[in-house]
């Protein structure tokens, strides 16, 4: 039960913090926060990460509520088995697929805001970065697989390390 509170907090938090730029920064409006560097700007996007795939409304709608239902299921699978880490992961995917899903169900767009910008020397040429601009939901979509992949590769040390332990001839 707690893993579904955790996934309506993330959600919770991208629609507080989206409610809020749409009341509070107009469209396109950027207000620095660390400089040049780290910007609030008010964006929309109606398509996927980076911008890709867009106006695709109905395909992202289809495809979240299968994701969900597909999360649902596994995080009560991997909860049934005792595990910690995975179950979290996957709340924080559900908490910000569903995040964006409500935005694109209701306003057939989502509302981002995060910007970053890097300037780096590429070759002696100065080059300015824009990563793509994001949201909480994105953040937390992000985070959820990282830390899906960190159970990965942490379950299989643990699968290696039992296989030792099982072929070790016992040499007592």
């Amino acid at each position: 039960m707690k893993y579904y509170l955790y996934a309506l907090l993330a959600f919770i938090l991208d629609q507080v913090t989206k409610w809020i730029i749409v009341k509070k920064v107009p469209l396109g409006e950027e207000r620095p926060v660390i400089g040049d560097f780290f910007m609030i700007t008010s964006h929309r996007n109606r398509g996927a990460a980076f911008g890709i795939l867009q106006n695709q409304r109905w395909f992202f709608i289809i495809v979240t509520i299968l994701v969900l239902a597909g999360i649902i299921w596994y995080m009560q699978k991997t909860i049934r088995e005792g595990k910690v880490l995975l179950p979290f992961a996957l709340c924080l995917l559900f908490g910000g697929a569903f995040g964006n899903f409500v935005d694109r169900a209701l306003f057939a767009e989502v509302v981002d805001f995060f910007q970053f910008t890097f300037d780096f020397n590429f070759f002696g040429k100065e080059v300015d970065y824009i990563f793509p601009i994001f949201n909480v939901a994105d953040s937390c979509i992000v985070v959820g697989v990282i830390l899906i992949f960190i159970e990965s590769i942490l379950a299989s040390r643990k699968e290696k390390k039992g296989a030792t332990h099982e072929h070790k001839p016992d040499l007592t």
